[in-house]
C-alpha cells in the first residue's frame, strides 16, 4: 500500500524520506465538494450574524503565538493518500509540541501504525531520528527557531504542515499570504468558543478555529492543497495548550544511543548516490 510520496533511489534516502513523511504531508486525492452549508444565504460572510473582521482575529491569534515565548501542544493529524487504485486512505498522526524561544524546539511525532519519530533544535544543530531503525540526521544551523525552520524545510527539504505557527514572523507570513480571509461562524463545536475562519493563499485554501477570549489559540486546522490534482488535505486538532511549560535545555539536545547510526539527509546526499542506485521497485521496497 503507498503511504508515502515521494521514495529516493537509495536505501539510506528511504529512511530520511520516511522521517520526513513523518512530518505530515497531504497527498494526492479526491476531496468531493460537501453540501452547501448556508443554504441560499449568500457567501461565507454573509452567513454570520452580526459585524466580524475575520483578518483582525486571524492577526489576533498570530500575533499571539508569535510573541509567546515558550509553549506546548499536542496534534491530532490527519493527511490524505492517494492509491495507485485510485482510492483515497487517511493516515494520521500523534505531535508533541514543545518551543523554547529562541533556540529550543522538540517535535515527537507517532505515527498511525505505531513508529516513532524525533524532531530536535537546540540553537546549533538540527536532529532528526527514528530510534526503531536506530537511524538519525543531523545538520548545524545556528542561529534560532526561525531560521532552523526555514532550513529545515527550504535546503534539507523536509515536510512540516503548520511550520509557520513556530516562526515569530507569523503575522508578517501570514498576513502576505492570505488573498482572501471570510468569516464562516462562531461555534462551540470543540468544547470552547471559537472562530472559524476561511481564507485563501496562492497555493492553499485553509480553515481555522481560533479560540475566543484572552488567549487566541488556534484549536483545529484544515489545508487544502488547491493546485494539487485531487485537491488533497491536511487535518490538525490542536490539544493541551500549555503557555508556561518547565523546560530544561536538555529536552531539546540529541545523545545518540549506543548503536544508533548516523545518516545525511536526502537533500546533502551526493548525486551519483541517488542517481545510481535501485529502484523501490528493483529492491522490493513497499510504497
Amino acid at each position: 500500500m503507498k503511504k508515502y510520496p515521494f521514495w529516493p533511489a537509495s536505501r539510506r534516502a528511504l529512511c530520511l524520506t520516511l522521517l520526513a513523511a513523518a512530518l505530515g504531508c497531504a497527498e494526492t486525492a479526491k476531496v468531493a465538494q460537501p453540501p452547501e452549508p448556508f443554504g441560499d444565504q449568500g457567501s461565507v460572510s454573509q452567513a454570520v450574524e452580526g459585524p466580524a473582521d475575520p483578518n483582525q482575529i486571524l492577526m489576533r491569534m498570530a500575533k499571539f503565538l508569535a510573541e509567546t515565548q515558550r509553549f506546548s501542544v499536542n496534534l491530532q493529524a490527519g493527511y490524505d493518500v492517494v492509491q495507485e487504485s485510485g482510492q483515497k486512505i487517511e493516515f494520521g498522526e500523534n505531535r508533541r509540541i514543545v518551543l523554547n524561544r529562541p533556540n529550543g524546539l522538540r517535535v515527537e511525532i507517532e505515527q498511525s501504525d505505531g513508529e516513532r519519530h524525533l524532531v530536535l533544535y537546540d540553537g546549533k544543530d538540527i536532529t532528526v531520528s527514528t530510534p526503531s531503525r536506530n537511524l538519525y540526521a543531523q545538520a548545524t544551523k545556528p542561529g534560532g527557531i526561525d531560521g532552523a525552520v526555514m532550513y529545515f524545510l527550504k535546503d534539507l527539504r523536509m515536510r512540516l504542515p503548520l511550520a509557520i505557527l513556530l516562526s515569530s514572523r507569523f503575522p508578517a507570513e501570514i498576513e502576505s499570504r492570505t488573498q482572501s480571509i471570510d468569516y464562516v461562524e462562531w461555534t462551540e463545536i470543540l468544547g470552547a468558543p471559537a472562530h472559524h475562519l476561511a481564507g485563501r493563499t496562492e497555493t492553499v485554501d485553509y480553515q481555522v478555529w481560533i479560540a475566543d477570549g484572552a488567549q487566541p489559540m488556534p484549536l483545529r486546522v484544515v489545508l487544502t492543497y488547491k493546485n494539487t490534482e485531487g485537491q488533497p488535505q491536511f487535518r490538525a486538532q490542536f490539544s493541551d495548550w500549555n503557555l508556561s511549560p518547565a523546560v530544561q535545555d536538555s529536552l531539546f539536545t540529541f545523545a545518540a544511543p549506543e548503536g544508533t547510526r548516523k545518516i545525511s539527509f536526502v537533500a546533502k546526499l551526493p548525486q551519483v548516490v541517488t542517481k545510481g542506485a535501485a529502484t523501490p521497485k528493483q529492491t522490493g521496497e513497499q510504497k
